[in-house]
C-alpha cells in the first residue's frame, strides 16, 4: 500500500523548510476538541501548511471530549511522542482570539506571508478539514499523506498501526466505515447536517451484496458491536476482530488499529466521516461515497425494502436512521403523503427527534394543511418550552441549523413562511426564529414574532422567543456589530 508502511517507523516530526523571512515566522495551529479522526485530521492540514509555507506548527490537545458517550480521547502523551510533544504542543488550550481563521478559498501563499508581517499577530488557526483543497504550493496541491508520516506517534500507536500493516487479509478487500455514534443513536441525530456523515446501516447488506459480486470480500468498520455482529451473520462480511482488534482493550489503541486496517483497503466506502478522511490520508486512496454502487433512488429502495423485511433485526435509532436516509434520498420526487408514511415509521421509533416533526409540519404546510401542521407544532413547542422554559427550543435550533452547504432544511423555509403568512402563530414564531438565527435578520424577525404575540398576547413561548431577538455577533464579526450587540444587552437600541 503506497506509503503506509513508512508512517510506521518511529519518526521524529520533519522540520519545515527554512523561512525566507524568518522575523515573519507565525503559528499555524490546530485546535479542534472532537473526536480523535478529528483532531488527527486537523493536525494533518495545520502541519502540511507550515511546513509548505516555513511557519511553525502548534496544537492544542484536551483530554475531555463533549459527548464521553461516543467519543473516548487519551492524554496527550499516550498518543505522542515526547520530542514530538515537546516541539508542537501548545497545551490544552491557547488564546484563539490572537490567531485569525484560515477558511477554504479565502488565502493564499501571498496573503499569509503578508499578514505575518503584522508584528501583533500570533498566527492562524487550521481548524477546517477542507482547508487545503484550494491551496496550491508552487501549482501543486498539498500532500498531506506524506505529512502524517512525521506526525511523531507515542510506541504504542505506532504498534497498533504496525500490527495493522502486518495483517494478512484473503485477497481484495473494500473497507465499509459505518459510523453510528452520536449522529445516530446520539444529540445529533435531529441535526439533519451531519447525516452526510454516515453509510446507514440498514443499505449494509446491499453494499456487502454489491461487493461480493465483483470479487471483492468487506470489512465491516464501525461503533455499535450488535449491529456488526448481526451484518456479519447475515452476509459473511469481516470484521476487524477477525484480525486481531480484540487484543487491544486500550479504545484508542484498537481506534487505531481499526484505522491502520481500513487504509490497507483497496477501496473505503464511508460518509463525510473523519475517521475513514484519516485512513484515506494514510493510504492515499480516496473515500467512496455509496452513490458509485447506487443512485440514490436505488439505495432508497434498497433500504426500505430492508425495513420492510427485517426492521426489527436492527436498533429502532439505526431502523429510524435509515427511514430518514431513504427519505432525504427522495425528498424531491415523493408526494407530501408518501413522505409522511416514511417519517411517520421513523418517528415512531424515534419520538424525541425534532427532526421527523419538523420535516412532517413541512409536508403539511406544502399542501396548504396548515391546521394539521400548526397543530404539531404547537404540541412539541409546549412540551419543550414547558419541560425547559428557555429558548432556543432544541426543535428552532434543528430548524435553522446551518451547514456548509447552506441550511440544513432551507427546503422547507418557504413553507413556514407561508404557514406564517396564513396567520398561524406558531408557525410564524418558527418563521421568526428562521429569520434571526438563520439569517440574521433582525428587524424582519422582530416584525414577525410580534404578529405571533398579537395573536396570543399571554403566550410565555412568544414573549421569551421576543427577549431572545437581539444582534447576533459572531467571532469574525465587524467591530461595529459587536458594539451594537452590547449595547443592546445594555437596554440601547439602534
Amino acid at each position: 500500500m503506497r506509503g503506509f508502511s513508512a508512517m510506521l517507523r518511529r519518526v521524529t516530526s520533519a522540520s519545515a523548510r527554512p523561512d525566507p523571512n524568518p522575523q515573519h515566522a507565525k503559528l499555524i495551529a490546530a485546535t479542534r476538541d472532537d473526536g480523535l479522526g478529528g483532531r488527527l485530521l486537523a493536525m494533518v492540514n495545520a502541519k502540511a501548511l507550515a511546513d509548505a509555507t516555513g511557519h511553525r506548527f502548534g496544537f492544542t490537545w484536551k483530554r475531555a471530549v463533549s459527548d464521553k458517550t461516543f467519543h473516548i480521547v487519551d492524554t496527550v502523551d499516550k498518543i505522542f511522542n515526547p520530542e514530538f510533544i515537546e516541539k508542537h504542543w501548545l497545551g490544552e488550550k491557547i488564546r484563539e482570539t490572537d490567531l485569525e481563521v484560515l477558511k477554504k478559498g479565502k488565502f493564499t501563499r501571498a496573503s499569509l506571508n503578508a499578514s505575518a508581517g503584522r508584528s501583533f499577530f500570533r498566527g492562524w488557526l487550521c481548524n477546517d478539514f477542507n482547508v487545503l483543497e484550494s491551496f496550491r504550493d508552487k501549482g501543486k496541491r498539498i500532500a498531506t499523506s506524506e505529512t502524517i508520516r512525521t506526525l511523531g506517534f507515542a510506541e504504542p500507536v505506532n504498534h497498533a498501526l504496525h500490527a495493522a500493516q502486518s495483517c494478512q487479509f484473503p485477497g481484495q478487500m473494500a473497507g465499509l466505515h459505518l459510523r453510528s455514534g452520536d449522529i445516530v443513536r446520539g444529540k445529533y441525530r435531529s441535526m439533519l447536517n451531519f447525516n452526510g456523515k454516515v453509510i446507514p446501516s440498514t443499505l449494509a447488506k446491499a453494499i456487502v451484496a454489491e461487493l461480493a459480486s465483483q470479487g471483492i470480500a468487506t470489512l465491516l468498520v464501525g461503533q455499535d458491536r450488535a449491529t456488526l455482529d448481526y451484518l456479519r451473520s447475515e452476509t459473511g462480511a469481516l470484521l476487524t476482530d477477525d484480525f486481531g482488534a480484540n487484543e487491544f482493550e486500550d479504545e484508542t489503541l484498537r481506534a487505531f488499529f481499526e484505522m491502520g486496517l481500513l487504509a490497507r483497503c483497496q477501496r473505503i466506502y464511508a460518509g463525510s466521516s473523519v475517521f475513514a478522511s484519516v485512513s484515506s490520508v494514510m493510504s492515499g486512496i480516496p473515500r467512496t461515497r455509496t452513490t458509485a454502487l447506487f443512485s440514490p433512488p436505488l439505495a432508497a429502495q434498497l433500504m426500505l425494502e430492508e425495513l420492510e423485511r427485517h426492521q426489527s433485526d436492527y436498533h429502532p435509532f439505526e431502523a429510524a436512521f435509515g427511514y430518514l436516509s431513504a427519505f432525504l434520498n427522495i425528498e424531491d420526487d415523493i408526494s407530501p403523503a408518501r413522505a409522511r408514511d416514511i417519517l411517520g415509521k421513523a418517528y415512531a421509533l424515534d419520538p424525541e427527534n425534532d427532526a421527523y416533526a419538523l420535516k412532517i409540519v413541512a409536508s403539511y404546510f406544502r399542501e396548504k394543511d396548515y391546521a394539521s401542521g400548526e397543530a404539531v407544532l404547537k404540541s412539541r413547542m409546549t412540551a419543550q418550552f414547558e419541560a425547559r422554559p428557555k429558548v432556543p427550543l432544541p426543535m428552532l435550533l434543528a430548524l435553522s441549523r446551518k451547514t456548509v452547504h447552506g441550511h440544513a432544511m432551507g427546503k422547507d423555509f418557504a413553507s413556514y413562511f407561508a404557514a406564517a403568512k396564513a396567520g398561524h402563530p406558531y408557525a410564524t414564531a418558527c418563521a421568526a426564529h428562521i429569520l434571526h438565527d438563520g439569517f440574521g435578520e433582525l428587524k424582519q424577525a422582530l416584525e414577525m414574532i410580534a404578529r405571533s404575540q398579537a395573536a396570543e398576547p399571554a403566550n410565555a413561548l412568544f414573549r421569551t422567543i421576543r427577549r431572545y431577538i437581539r444582534p447576533i455577533a459572531t467571532r469574525e464579526s465587524s467591530p461595529l456589530l459587536k458594539a451594537r450587540l452590547r449595547l443592546w444587552k445594555a437596554g440601547i437600541r439602534i
